[in-house]
């Protein structure tokens, strides 16, 4: 081996490059990876470096490492050309060929669906019952304060971007200059409150049956008195620009199709800190849910095979169900840029930061890491859908199961980002387009609104609509205005579901850096117990050994003091 002047030798290729060495050797070659380099060293011995990298077996094993993921990225581009392909050909004006199109997507969405229940309950079950209580509620508030600081940065960010770029002042036309109109068939909407929205959340949140909490969840109902017409006074309080008088409903209630996976959240945690706590009586618990979720993610690997088919026929499925692509762009062009922008912000920007920041390492390789879960989830437009393969990618790049199936599904039901920042920019938006001053105070009212909106939004395509209403009645703006927004929305969701999911995976490994003590002194512990039980048995084993070798000669000895006694008898 070459040798290096004394002071020049280094061979940590963690530290910055920038020091010139001397080779004192024509053995080492420039381009050897134990030598710092100079930038210009680095640069000169690129080609050889590539040469010797690039292989044709490297590049066949870079191809199967990432099939998956290269197969999802062409399924998005053959579904948006099949879909575009089908126009041309009239597909997108016949409802009942668009159904075809769209049914084999839609049978793959079904299947990742019919597995988000038993993932969400095994998955939180089985990593809270491998934690401590203590650890967990560390692991747990760390993971919470994530999720609701970048959710409320995403809410600012979006009211900084359409406060300055303001979409709503330059397209509040049409390119033939007829202004924004709202459907008529949108007039009206059902009476929602947002005080009885947060209530929903919370009361939700304990479901009384959780058998029922499968498949259906409570939503609060008002009730219209007899003499009062609703759309006259939706349309009264608009012209005020206040919210509409609810007090004199009458407030009932019904139960609305729908899982409740805040329920079931709120549940898996309880009842996986209540097994961590047992101990040895909850170990047969502990087993079966860590079965079962092995078994659910083993079924998640074999529908990831079937992906690029159904996502082709999904993408292109919802391409032909666009009505006028010329128009849309032309209403809402500015409006979709400034979501984007932010969106793009907010996902390559401050994210990373936030990641660089805590964890000192790069973002990128994380998130290079879970591109096939990015695909699947701009594909399927659910953070709920991806979780299972979200869960996969993090766990192949190395963040320990008992954080991913802890921090995951809580951040696929709470940490919605791109909700957040989509749902602010939509309401100021729609208030530029109707003249509707924001002061301060309604912009306040938007941002917090916004963010306990998003939070509460279930992990579904397009449920930011329905939390929508909720933040358009914070700032006194009639529901009916959603629908302005709705011929791109559908290409927004999925860019907002992407979001989502990185801002999960983001704090899935600030969680995972956070708590390596943690988990590094849980396991040390873990060790000593699986060792003291075994030299407790080994011990046990032995004694049984030893007592069982002894018995024959202390029989033996038994029986000699008993024949002595009598000879002493009879002599006597």
């Amino acid at each position: 081996m070459a040798h290096l002047n004394n002071k020049a030798t280094h061979f940590d290729t963690d530290e910055p490059v920038g020091e010139v060495l001397e080779l004192h050797s024509k053995d080492v070659e420039p381009h050897d990876p134990r030598i710092r380099q100079s930038p210009a060293q680095y640069i000169r011995s690129l080609p050889k470096r590539l040469q010797n990298g690039c292989t044709k077996d490297c590049w066949f094993g870079a191809l199967r490492a990432n099939l998956k993921v290269l197969l999802l990225i062409v399924a998005i581009f053959a579904g948006t050309a099949l879909g575009f392909g089908l126009r041309a050909h009239g597909f997108h004006e016949d409802p009942r060929k668009v159904m075809y199109v769209s049914f084999v997507g839609d049978i793959f969405l079904n299947m990742l669906k019919i597995v988000i229940l038993p993932l969400i309950v095994s998955s939180l079950v089985a990593g809270l019952a491998a934690l401590e209580s203590a650890t967990s509620g560390k692991i747990g508030l760390r993971a919470v304060v994530y999720y609701f600081t970048t959710t409320f940065m995403a809410v600012i960010l979006g009211i900084i971007l359409v406060s300055v770029i303001r979409p709503g002042d330059v397209k509040q036309y049409y390119a033939n200059g007829t202004q924004i109109v709202v459907p008529a068939s949108a007039s009206s909407h059902e009476p929602i409150t947002t005080p009885d929205t947060f209530l929903d959340l919370i009361r939700n949140m304990f479901p009384p049956n959780l058998v029922g909490a499968t498949f259906q969840q409570y939503k609060t109902v008002l009730k219209v008195p007899e003499g009062v017409n609703v759309s006259f006074m939706q349309a009264e309080a608009a012209n005020r620009s206040e919210l509409p008088d609810y007090s004199k409903f009458i407030i009932t209630g019904k139960t609305i199709d729908g899982i409740n996976i805040m329920g079931l959240v709120v549940f898996s945690i309880i009842f996986g800190i209540t097994i961590s706590r047992l101990g040895e009586k909850g170990k047969a618990m502990k087993l079966f849910f860590e079965s079962l979720n092995e078994i659910t993610m083993s079924i998640v690997g074999t529908i990831m095979w079937l992906a690029p088919l159904g996502i082709t026929f999904l993408v292109a499925g919802q391409v032909l169900k666009v009505q006028d692509f010329k128009a849309m762009l032309e209403q809402l062009g500015m409006y979709f840029m400034t979501v984007l922008t932010g969106l793009l912000i907010h996902a390559f920007i401050v994210l990373p930061l936030i990641y660089v920041a805590f964890t000192r390492k790069n973002p990128f390789k994380i998130i290079g890491a879970c591109l096939q879960a990015f695909a699947t989830g701009f594909a399927t437009s659910s953070s709920s859908a991806t979780l299972p393969l979200t869960m996969q990618c993090v766990e192949d790049y190395g963040v320990d199961p008992r954080i991913s199936r802890f921090v995951l599904p809580i951040g696929s039901t709470i940490n919605m980002d791109g909700t957040a920042l989509y749902e602010a920019v939509a309401c100021l938006f729609i208030a530029q387009t109707q003249n509707v001053p924001m002061d301060f105070g309604k912009i306040i009212a938007v941002s917090v609104t916004a963010t306990a909106a998003a939070i509460g939004a279930a992990g579904v395509p397009q449920a930011g609509l329905v939390t929508m209403v909720m933040v358009l009645d914070a700032v006194g703006l009639d529901a009916k205005f959603v629908t302005m927004i709705l011929a791109i929305d559908w290409f927004l969701d999925r860019i907002r579901t992407t979001v989502n999911i990185l801002g999960d995976v983001i704090g899935c490994g600030i969680v995972q850096h956070m708590s390596r003590d943690f988990l590094a002194k849980m396991d040390e512990e873990q060790r000593l117990k699986r060792r003291a039980s075994r030299a407790m048995r080994i011990q046990e084993v032995l004694e049984d050994d030893t007592t069982h070798a002894l018995l024959p000669r202390l029989n033996d000895l038994g029986a000699g003091l008993n024949s002595t006694t009598e000879t002493v008898i009879v002599v006597h």
